[in-house]
């Protein structure tokens, strides 16, 4: 069945990219509804925006959706990630300004919300999206596909020049938790000689070395190094969880990704719901509900960092 949350959960914290201030509330919303994002802090234009492919703009560091009156807002994958991993449905994103605060980095602390909330199921099936066709996109040496599996799985991998990264791959079914357990702790990272160009161009102007973990060549900048070995690999998985949540619904199928970001996982959607046959919607019944992403969550699945 489909879930939203028993209650609000309120987020604060700064934009990674803007360096504003922002307070974030999720409501739980009616069956059916889906996943809409509200600005509240317009009044003279719709402060709705659907967390659905086609609103997804183009931009290579984050994800940022786009109403049809020009309104936007920035960041969602990290939430959109938690959203998917917990198995929630429903529910109404509230924020007074233009992007999702970035928090530690990672998916963690909107699991950690979620899941302390609680979630409750509403008596409407969840629909599914189930891969009948191999589908796949490449540009500029990065690869992307969605291809027909029994269940939900993810095959990533990564290549950098810094020593601290390097090449790492990682293969996941995303079965019962695995979102929460293996990938939503781990933060999103970049290279210390991209943090001057990206702020003359006015963006990570909230970025720090506790939001972000910042690679040197070798070296970790960020307090503490790594929280695992591949946690690159782990947070470039995180992002296409959820840049593929805003398929309106869980995929069943595989997703591949090579050296694949934000803009490549939408064009692979884009391709996907432009190609006749290439996948089916269907009600999920009890059994394969049961090996969703967020089945049998409870609080105590979130590890609690020191």
């Amino acid at each position: 069945m489909q879930k939203t949350l028993k209650s609000d959960v309120v987020f604060t914290g700064v934009g990674l990219h803007c360096g504003r201030d922002m307070t974030l509330r999720v409501r739980p919303a009616a069956a059916q509804t889906g996943i809409w994002f509200r600005r509240t802090d317009i009044s003279d234009a719709d402060p709705f925006i659907s967390a659905n492919w086609q609103f997804a703009v183009h931009t290579a560091l984050c994800t940022r959706l786009v109403n049809n009156d020009g309104l936007g807002v920035s960041t969602v994958e990290h939430i959109m990630a938690a959203i998917a991993g917990c198995g929630i449905n429903n529910v109404v994103v509230e924020l007074d300004g233009p992007e999702v605060p970035i928090m530690d980095g990672s998916a963690l602390e909107f699991v950690r919300g979620f899941l302390k909330a609680g979630l409750i199921e509403q008596a409407v099936p969840v629909q599914v999206l189930e891969i009948l066709q191999s589908v796949e996109v490449e540009e500029n040496g990065a690869y992307a596909a969605l291809v027909p599996f029994g269940g939900i799985e993810m095959d990533f991998s990564i290549d950098f020049p810094d020593e601290a990264i390097g090449q790492q791959s990682k293969t996941l079914n995303l079965a019962n938790g695995s979102f929460v357990h293996e990938l939503c702790d781990s933060r999103t990272f970049c290279r210390n000689s991209d943090v001057q160009v990206m702020r003359s161009k006015g963006l990570a102007l909230g970025g720090t070395l506790m939001n972000a973990v910042v690679i040197d060549g070798a070296h970790v900048l960020s307090p503490g190094g790594m929280r695992h070995p591949d946690e690159p690999v782990r947070h470039k998985m995180l992002d296409a969880m959820g840049d593929l949540a805003l398929a309106g619904g869980p995929i069943i199928g595989r997703y591949v990704g090579r050296r694949a970001g934000h803009t490549l996982t939408n064009k692979l959607l884009r391709k996907l719901f432009s190609q006749n046959g290439a996948f089916r919607s269907v009600d999920c019944d009890a059994q394969a509900a049961g090996r969703l992403p967020g089945a049998g969550l409870v609080q105590e699945d979130v590890y609690i960092y020191a």
